[in-house]
């Protein structure tokens, strides 16, 4: 199996893969402060709900070693700053505040602790959630995999694999253990416009992996269904509702529609911390609205008219009703979401 190290934590330095130069060029970025390490969410250097939350924690320990300060309030304070300009950087996601809050809990509850014990406890908390999450991500594949056949081909969108996440995959780590456990899975990979996950990310990764891959244009999904090439859809998630109502990336509510009129079923993957029990259903969930040359240019080329109008939501809504399934770290969650998931939340 292939490892890609996203996200690692070295010499008390975070050190990150740049996804915007994939799959042309593999480099890596060390940042030594947090606002180097919030530049690089905002400016999707590191992107994926799981692995922004452990970008989030690490930057939350990574600013600490720098306070100087030897009394816990004023060494608070400056964790809530910190942790304040994280929560700025992306709207959407949940595991980013997920992981945010998580730290600041670490802290508070060492607060008779001198400072510089914090700070150890708090680096340690960091790559405790790291850990977590490749280890949740490992569970979400050996759940998810039973849910695959043996010679069926998968259809994803976005990027919800390694890249992702701390280093596997949630939909695409239902695949490598489908892979693992023998079963012969190939992969048509919506490219995911503007910024191409698809063709860029995902395709690279499966690439890397062995797995049979196609790309495909995101409105080709349509066709290739009714050809009766697809058996089954898997994507990934940045939040999910506690009605079971799932934002993704773009274009996922429209893959989710072809998918059941084509009877097709439609699985969504993602760890216990994407769901969030305070949003009632999807129109309650941000949108995130990006920068409009994402949709205006390719890398470096214009593709459109310099005057015309745009509009660049990063996500979308896809209703519970078009999900059969939502594979958990804790396991899978069926039909009706709005018991199901609350009692595997209280599991």
């Amino acid at each position: 199996m292939f490892i890609i190290k996203t996200i690692e934590w070295k010499d008390d330095k975070i050190i990150i893969l740049d996804q915007r130069l994939l799959p042309h060029k593999e480099i890596y970025i060390t940042y030594e402060d947090y606002l180097g390490v919030a530049n690089a969410i905002k400016n999707m250097v590191i992107r994926g709900a799981p692995a922004i939350g452990v970008a989030a924690a690490m930057g939350i320990a990574l600013a600490a070693q720098g306070f100087g300060v030897k009394d816990f309030d004023s060494f608070y304070e400056k964790i809530l700053v910190a942790s304040k300009r994280l929560s700025e950087t992306r709207p959407t996601a949940v595991n980013l505040f997920w992981a945010i809050e998580r730290m600041k809990s670490c802290a508070l509850a060492n607060k008779d602790k001198p400072v510089n014990e914090i700070v150890e406890l708090l680096k340690k908390e960091a790559l405790k959630i790291y850990q977590e999450d490749i280890e949740s991500n490992r569970r979400i594949g050996r759940f998810g995999q039973e849910l695959l056949k043996d010679g069926w081909t998968v259809l994803t969108h976005c990027n919800a694999g390694a890249l992702a996440t701390a280093g596997y995959g949630t939909a695409l780590g239902i695949i490598y253990s489908a892979d693992e456990a023998g079963k012969r899975i190939s992969v048509f990979v919506d490219e995911t416009r503007p910024l191409l996950q698809g063709a860029r990310l995902t395709a690279w990764e499966l690439q890397k992996h062995g797995i049979k891959t196609t790309v495909i244009t995101d409105n080709m999904a349509a066709t290739i269904m009714k050809q009766g090439k697809i058996n089954a859809v898997v994507v990934g998630a940045d939040r999910i509702a506690i009605n079971g109502d799932v934002a993704n990336k773009i274009g996922t509510y429209g893959v989710a529609v072809l998918a059941e009129k084509h009877r097709i079923p439609f699985y969504v993957a993602a760890p216990i911390s994407t769901i969030d029990p305070k949003i009632s259903d999807g129109s309650k969930i941000p949108i995130e609205e990006r920068d409009h040359n994402e949709v205006k240019k390719i890398g470096m080329t214009q593709i459109t008219p310099a005057y015309v109008d745009v509009i660049n939501p990063a996500f979308d809504i896809t209703p519970a009703e078009l999900i059969t399934a939502i594979v958990t770290d804790k396991g899978i969650v069926t039909p009706p979401f709005a018991k199901s998931i609350p009692a595997i939340l209280s599991s």
